[in-house]
């Protein structure tokens, strides 16, 4: 069921992409930031949430702003962007992993908010405010015209989310993900029975990083420009807000979250300049009121029933 759902869905992502060609970019940052909280989603089995992970977003970011001059070639930048993205999160979640709850929450945010400090202060580095510019990119090689550039990095970002997505599901129906589920609810029982509760959140957070990683290289090479506001609180939040809207129970529901919160904010944005953050909140107080699964969870009720 959910094959089939994942196809239908990436079906309508590329048709819409055809019949709307200015939304091919709104599409692929709603992939990107889907990518990032599938990442979250691991998290949240464990009971945890994290208010700073897009520091993740704003460290492979930059490095890829950092390294595209001497790379050029979009493939290699998504492999660094990742993988500095694991480091850091191996890093940061050796001193994560050994906090629960509201203490978990808030250190993530009192990194992040640190890190878009160093990005604003540093301006000999980081060019402060004003961001770094990402030069044009080939990819595998070739140099490809803007339209087809668009393209190319539209697909590969399906193709991760695709990846990404059965990799999630079958790591939560593994012995691992079992035990995320067992630190939200009986944690002690879990160290009883000899299993590390603080290795079991470890992994789910260096895997989560490296995802946060990937959408944020597809984000820079996308975009083509990063700033400090990528690490920024509110950035973070709106992770969440798409975790929320999309459902958390689902591995489909963070790609459906991110669809509709970029479309939402796309179109509310267009058409209410001055009121577009109202209709946001609306919508997600629509769905918390009337759809606390989210919007996954939604259509899987009524699928059942029918």
């Amino acid at each position: 069921m959910i094959a089939l759902f994942a196809s239908l869905g990436a079906a309508a992502v590329i048709i819409v992409a055809l019949l709307v060609p200015w939304l091919k970019f709104v599409l692929t940052l709603a992939l990107a930031k889907g990518l990032v909280v599938l990442g979250i989603l691991l998290l949240l089995r464990a009971g945890q949430v994290s208010f700073g992970h897009a520091m993740f977003i704003a460290i492979s970011a930059y490095s890829v702003a950092f390294a595209a001059p001497l790379v050029g070639d979009v493939l290699p930048l998504l492999l660094i962007g990742t993988l500095t993205a694991i480091v850091a999160g191996g890093l940061i979640g050796l001193f994560m992993a050994r906090y629960r709850d509201i203490f978990f929450s808030m250190l993530n945010l009192a990194v992040s908010m640190v890190l878009y400090s160093l990005l604003e202060k540093f301006y000999h580095l980081t060019n402060g405010s004003d961001g770094i510019r990402v030069p044009e990119l080939s990819f595998a090689g070739m140099a490809l015209e803007r339209t087809q550039y668009e393209w190319a990095v539209f697909f590969l970002a399906l193709v991760l989310c695709f990846a990404a997505g059965w990799f999630v599901r079958i790591y939560l129906a593994s012995p691992m993900g079992e035990a995320l589920s067992a630190i939200k609810t009986r944690e002690t029982r879990l160290e009883f029975a000899g299993v590390s509760a603080r290795f079991t959140l470890y992994a789910a957070y260096v895997l989560s990083a490296g995802m946060a990683g990937a959408g944020g290289a597809i984000i820079a090479m996308t975009s083509r420009h990063v700033t400090p506001q990528l690490a920024y609180w509110t950035s973070s939040g709106e992770l969440v807000f798409v975790a929320i809207l999309g459902g958390a129970g689902n591995v489909l529901g963070p790609f459906a979250g991110a669809l509709t919160y970029e479309l939402v904010r796309s179109y509310a944005a267009a058409w209410f300049a001055g009121s577009w953050q109202a209709i946001l909140g609306l919508v997600l107080l629509a769905v918390i009121l009337f759809a606390p699964g989210g919007l996954v969870g939604m259509v899987t009720r009524k699928v059942r029933r029918v």
